[in-house]
């Protein structure tokens, strides 16, 4: 875990409190029925749909919630999504890449500069801080499903780049992103269910936040992901206690 944002273990936790569940639902049930219109209806020639399917089954979404996003896929007259990405950097200068899907794009960049105003930060263009990061593929797993030496020892014959264990939450394999469902296919032979499967900003350069300012960073962060066209949230904060 050295040099690794702690951020990513704190959207883990938060991701499963009931509170904001049906927010969750309601975020991966737009990923799969976009990945459903733009793909294959089948999981297992649609990897994109497949990987939204797993990332549902892992926050507990009932079957029936899976299918009717899928047959939503299907409705003549449904709106066209689009992923839309935007940067800027938040306080104490932390930058910060946000991922959205959505209908209306004057909306959600008007909602997102506005967060990131409200909080002291600056609405930048695309590419303003991006180069701190790191396009990569990430695959999560249930800590309790595998041992570390197990999955250790999976990621190298995957030939995966990196393979973080957080202890009692979950292994984070990292590889090239293009190379993410060749990795992902050999994990399968020994392990049946993941977290979820997907291509995320990676810090290259982070920031050091302490204790005194971590409660205000994580509000900041929390109010985009919570916003309904922000499916995530990339930051290259790591705190300090």
């Amino acid at each position: 875990m050295a040099g690794h944002s702690h951020w990513a273990g704190i959207k883990h936790k938060k991701g499963r409190a009931d509170k904001i569940r049906s927010k969750i639902f309601s975020k991966i049930s737009r990923e799969i029925t976009v990945a459903a219109k733009l793909g294959d209806k089948n999981p297992e020639m649609n990897p994109r749909l497949r990987a939204a399917i797993q990332s549902a089954r892992a926050a507990n979404m009932p079957n029936d919630n899976i299918d009717r996003a899928i047959d939503k896929s299907e409705i003549g007259d449904q709106s066209n999504f689009e992923n839309i990405r935007y940067e800027g950097f938040g306080p104490k200068n932390i930058a910060v890449i946000v991922d959205t899907l959505t209908d209306n794009k004057n909306r959600t960049a008007s909602s997102i500069r506005t967060l990131f105003q409200k909080n002291g930060g600056s609405f930048g263009t695309q590419g303003s801080s991006s180069h701190n990061f790191k396009q990569t593929g990430v695959i999560k797993i249930d800590y309790n499903k595998i041992s570390e030496d197990k999955i250790l020892n999976l990621s190298i014959n995957a030939e995966a780049e990196d393979c973080i264990s957080y202890d009692g939450e979950f292994h984070e394999i990292h590889c090239e992103k293009e190379n993410i469902y060749k990795v992902k296919k050999i994990l399968e032979n020994d392990i049946d269910s993941f977290i979820s499967t997907s291509i995320e900003w990676i810090p290259l350069i982070y920031i050091d936040i302490n204790k005194n300012d971590k409660e205000n960073i994580i509000n900041f962060l929390e109010s985009i992901e919570e916003d309904d066209d922000v499916q995530s949230v990339y930051s290259n904060v790591k705190f300090i206690d």
